[in-house]
């Protein structure tokens, strides 16, 4: 990509837009098609349910498919980041790592970890649980590293103060309304969102104790290179 520095923020910014358009055109093609019953009647496959007035059962069964390749594609793409970003991490020794007995790299390691991880959640969550979740980590993922670039990187990577700390107490308010909204809905996933966060805080920091001095240096040197 030429010049990153100014087109990667414009593409994250034209990308964005275009998501919101294709959202807000599809939240008004279900409900032209649907009334509010029968939307929330049809729940996860909505759409596929507006698309029978206009085309059909052709309609409800091409949402379907493209629905499941959506989803898979999706699916895929956010793995292969996550696995890669675990691998990342564990090359700067910042999270332990075992092979089990695995042969490969440490990125088709965590790539298995990932895998794994995401089936265990699929078997005891439900998917609207499982995006709470996520939602919950992501929010308070997000306000910690804006958090950690103010206060450490500011000046360093000239960022504006003023857009980090409009960014935390935007995801703030995003979080403190969410979860309010399912601690009256579903509490349980509210208790086993801050229970796991506890969990991974204190193992990071039990982890990182106990790391060896030389071990600390390599990460240092790692990420101001």
């Amino acid at each position: 990509m030429t010049d990153p520095h100014r087109n990667v923020g414009r593409a994250i910014l034209i990308s964005i837009a275009v998501c919101v358009v294709v959202y807000l055109l599809v939240a008004f093609a279900v409900g032209s098609n649907l009334t509010l019953e029968q939307i929330i009647t049809a729940r996860d496959y909505a759409l596929a349910e507006a698309a029978g007035p206009a085309l059909g059962q052709t309609g409800f069964y091409l949402t379907v498919v493209l629905a499941v390749v959506a989803t898979s594609s999706g699916l895929i793409a956010s793995i292969f980041a996550v696995s890669r970003m675990l691998a990342m991490l564990t090359d700067m020794k910042l999270i332990p790592h075992s092979h089990f007995g695995m042969p490969g790299a440490i990125r088709d390691h965590t790539l298995v970890y990932t895998v794994v991880i995401a089936g265990t959640l699929a078997v005891f969550f439900d998917l609207g649980r499982i995006a709470s979740l996520g939602a919950f980590f992501y929010l308070v993922m997000d306000i910690i590293i804006h958090w950690g670039v103010f206060r450490h990187l500011r000046h360093e990577i000239g960022a504006k103060g003023w857009v980090l700390l409009s960014a935390i107490a935007l995801d703030s308010i995003v979080l403190a309304a969410f979860a309010s909204l399912k601690w009256q809905t579903d509490p349980l996933i509210v208790i086993v969102s801050v229970a796991l966060m506890g969990l991974v805080f204190a193992f990071v920091r039990t982890f990182l104790l106990l790391r060896p001095a030389s071990d600390a240096h390599d990460t240092t040197e790692h990420a101001h290179m």
